[in-house]
């Protein structure tokens, strides 16, 4: 059932991502993409890349049954963008607000944090890449079947 557990996880965060995230974008002043998944064919949508990994479990972990994954949320730009680099602290704290607002993504999981989040300017102007932003995630969900 494992598989089962990452699935879930994966479609918690991805329904949190087009659903409260893309509403909390749509409240500000000025327009950022919204967040799809897809071929939507909108033009003006991000598609974030999300990055489960496997168990990591301490002795205390195993000791009172909880499991932990790291969890990473990448939003690229696709071209140089003048106002990339606002969108991507726009879709960092619209996911950090979102996120606060259930940490359990819907009762799937224990808790969810986030530990950390990297913003990356184009490695050369005018070539094409743009601004991104990967945040990190550290998930635990308690486990109830013996390891």
């Amino acid at each position: 059932m494992k598989g089962f557990v990452e699935s879930r996880i994966y479609n918690a965060v991805r329904g949190l991502l087009t659903g409260r995230v893309n509403e909390i974008l749509g409240e500000l002043e000025f327009p950022i993409p919204p967040i799809e998944f897809g071929d939507t064919g909108s033009g003006f949508a991000v598609t974030p890349v999300i990055t489960l990994s496997g168990c990591e479990r301490t002795e205390k972990e195993r000791v009172i049954q909880l499991d932990a994954y790291s969890l990473t949320v990448t939003f690229n730009q696709k071209e140089e963008h003048e106002d990339g680099q606002l969108y991507s602290y726009a879709y960092s704290d619209a996911f950090a607000k979102a996120l606060g607002e259930d940490i359990t993504l819907g009762g799937v999981i224990d808790r969810a944090v986030i530990t950390g989040k990297k913003y990356i300017p184009p490695k050369m102007p005018h070539c094409g890449e743009g601004w991104g932003v990967v945040i990190g995630l550290r998930i635990s969900i308690e486990n109830q079947r013996p390891c």
